[in-house]
């Protein structure tokens, strides 16, 4: 894995901005065009957009568990991070952008209320093995910029109308 992050501080800032660049990033597109698919093997920008909401929804909830719960050390990240959701189950893009906001939020106020012991608390992944909550948080961030870079990409691809 490539060096740290920085501080808990930055990896906050970044978490926190995420569902509100991916917002940005899909707004102004109406649902033909949320629905497109350049090519086969690529999902489209509602699929995308599913993908990371869920996912980031998903792994809030994660650690929020993880806080709450302090005598669990065994998380299921990677498969977390790993799930792909059925985009055709999915609500409007709109809607799910705005449920991953509030819980973001939440998510995010719960951290930065955590002392630096807590951050240095330790979780068993399947994958990964022994990782602290700082080193948690680094691997969302990196899932979601990587998220969103590919959502980014998508929208480029999107013809206008």
């Amino acid at each position: 894995m490539p060096d740290r992050m920085g501080s808990s501080e930055d990896l906050l800032v970044v978490l926190s901005t995420v569902a509100d660049r991916a917002r940005d990033l899909v707004a102004g597109l109406d649902e033909p065009r949320l629905g497109y698919r350049h090519a086969p093997a690529l999902p489209t920008v509602r699929e995308a957009v599913t993908s990371l909401c869920q996912a980031g929804i998903a792994v809030d909830g994660l650690l929020r568990h993880a806080y709450l719960a302090p005598e669990q050390r065994e998380i299921p990240l990677s498969e977390t991070l790993r799930s792909t959701p059925e985009a055709e189950l999915s609500p409007p893009a709109a809607e799910l952008l705005e449920a991953f906001a509030r819980v973001r939020r939440r998510t995010i106020d719960l951290l930065r209320g955590m002392s630096p012991g807590d951050w240095r608390r330790t979780f068993l992944d399947s994958r990964d093995g022994e990782l602290t909550l700082f080193q948690v948080c680094e691997r969302i961030t990196r899932q979601e910029i990587g998220r969103l870079g590919m959502l980014r990409n998508l929208v480029s691809l999107v013809p206008v109308i």
